[in-house]
């Protein structure tokens, strides 16, 4: 099966955090709501994980709902289950006992099988000056491949 070309990135996630460690889940989907996400109707910039009960949920994490879904459709901001194996749960659950990590979905992509997945990072917030930083370096960067092409 031919992949759908879906792949939306939490660009916000970049600025505002550093990221130690990443995963890839599945996610707990109705029938509408991956629909809606080969349509691209997606939005993760307000979107982060927690735990309940020992297993790991996407909050604020926002699908459209489906034009023709008609009474079936799903509620647009509902928690949704992410499916991590028990071993990657444990080290999440251990690393973010620590204090100032959190959990940030990262991308959200349709695999080469068809599935919905959802890159997430175990990730540090940054310092106001951490961030003055990394704009700093992008304005370089930027400066230095226009001298380039010209």
């Amino acid at each position: 099966m031919v992949a759908a070309s879906v792949n939306i990135k939490n660009k916000k996630a970049r600025f505002e955090y550093t990221f130690i460690e990443t995963f890839t889940a599945g996610i707990q989907l109705t029938g509408t709501e991956i629909k809606s996400i080969r349509d691209s109707k997606v939005s993760i910039a307000e979107a982060y994980c927690h735990f309940k009960k020992g297993e790991l949920f996407v909050k604020g994490m926002h699908i459209a709902e489906y034009d023709p879904g008609s009474y079936n459709n799903h509620e647009p901001l509902r928690e949704r289950k992410l499916l991590l194996n028990k071993r990657e749960l444990a080290k999440l659950l251990k690393k973010l006992k620590n204090k100032g990590l959190t959990v940030v979905p990262i991308r959200l992509f349709i695999n080469e099988k068809g599935y919905a997945k959802l890159d997430i990072a175990l990730a540090q917030g940054r310092k106001t000056h951490d961030k003055r930083d990394s704009l700093k370096e992008k304005d370089v960067q930027r400066d230095i491949d226009r001298a380039g092409y010209q």
